[in-house]
């Protein structure tokens, strides 16, 4: 009897204790909103930064079909792409724009090989410090590499290149002082010591002094005694201004102009990058741009072919590029 007494005291106490874990873990104290908000915003919350990062890709293709078109004409076909990527820092008092830009364009014709239209491979970074909030103008440091992805040819000539990669390469490196109230849309740049390096790595155009640097010592039958030179370096002036502004409501304009001179070499003798473009945005994703570039380098001098078929080198001219497309353009 003692035992069955036991047992049922034993079971009474394991039931109860059951139901009381039960209750505690079927009903939870409950919690409130106010607390519920905060922990949402604490975990959801993004982090501020100074950081601006952009990228940015575009592909702009074109295309011509002819058949029994009693009018004549060849099939063709175009495309460029283009990639922006840029990270930009800024402050109170501190700017830090850094961008790189690559561009690449070809053409196919009918009964023709495919030839590069554009090609283009630049890193830039500026940076600008103000004392205070209340200044325009900013101690500025401007860094540019400029050069390009494949060879270039004199068409119809596909087999001699007069260009290529680091064939030339361009570095600018200068301090200065830089104006803008609103330095994103509007500034002007001045620096009165700017470092710049030509660099022509392939050795025969080197030898034969392409853009600018010494070329090859020869001797009366024209064997070289002396390898031409790889770098020609500078130092001079540089003037600096870039001008973005939204002309309507889905038309964007820039202009950019470089004017730079030596100190040493041929003072005065001022080498023009003018940039201008338009871009024209039909939504979201298609764009169309019109855009034209001319530079003029006493560096570069223009090759020309005489009657009797002889290579002679004239002076620098100005040179000109212009474009029309319209494309796909991505933001990622």
């Amino acid at each position: 009897m003692l035992k069955q007494l036991s047992f049922c005291l034993v079971l009474c106490l394991s039931l109860l204790s059951g139901g009381i874990f039960a209750q505690h873990v079927a009903f939870p104290l409950p919690i409130k909103k106010s607390t519920v908000k905060a922990l949402n915003e604490r975990f959801n919350k993004k982090e501020e930064t100074n950081w601006v990062t952009k990228n940015q890709a575009g592909v702009d293709l074109s295309e011509v079909a002819f058949v029994n078109w009693n009018s004549g004409g060849t099939n063709s076909f175009s495309g460029l792409a283009e990639v922006k990527l840029e990270r930009n820092y800024t402050d109170d008092q501190t700017k830090w724009r850094n961008k790189f830009l690559g561009r690449y364009g070809i053409n196919s014709q009918e009964g023709r090989e495919i030839r590069k239209t554009d090609d283009q491979l630049e890193v830039t970074s500026d940076f600008g410090y103000r004392r205070d909030t209340i200044s325009n103008w900013y101690y500025s440091a401007k860094f540019r590499f400029a050069s390009q992805f494949t060879n270039g040819y004199k068409y119809p000539d596909n087999k001699t290149p007069i260009s290529q990669f680091m064939a030339p390469g361009y570095v600018f490196l200068g301090v200065g002082s830089e104006y803008g109230k609103r330095i994103d849309n509007l500034s002007v740049y001045a620096s009165p010591l700017t470092y710049k390096s030509t660099i022509v790595l392939d050795q025969t155009l080197a030898n034969t002094g392409s853009f600018g640097v010494e070329p090859a010592v020869r001797d009366a039958d024209g064997n070289i005694i002396k390898e031409g030179e790889n770098f020609n370096s500078e130092l001079g002036i540089l003037l600096q201004s870039i001008w973005k502004a939204r002309l309507m409501e889905n038309i964007n304009f820039t202009n950019s102009i470089n004017l730079y001179t030596d100190y040493l070499n041929s003072f005065g003798n001022i080498d023009v990058d003018w940039e201008l473009n338009f871009n024209f945005k039909v939504n979201s994703f298609v764009l169309a741009k019109l855009g034209s570039h001319l530079r003029y380098d006493n560096d570069i001098k223009i090759t020309e072919t005489n009657v009797d078929g002889e290579e002679m080198v004239m002076g620098a001219r100005i040179q000109w590029k212009q474009q029309l497309g319209i494309g796909v353009i991505v933001d990622f």
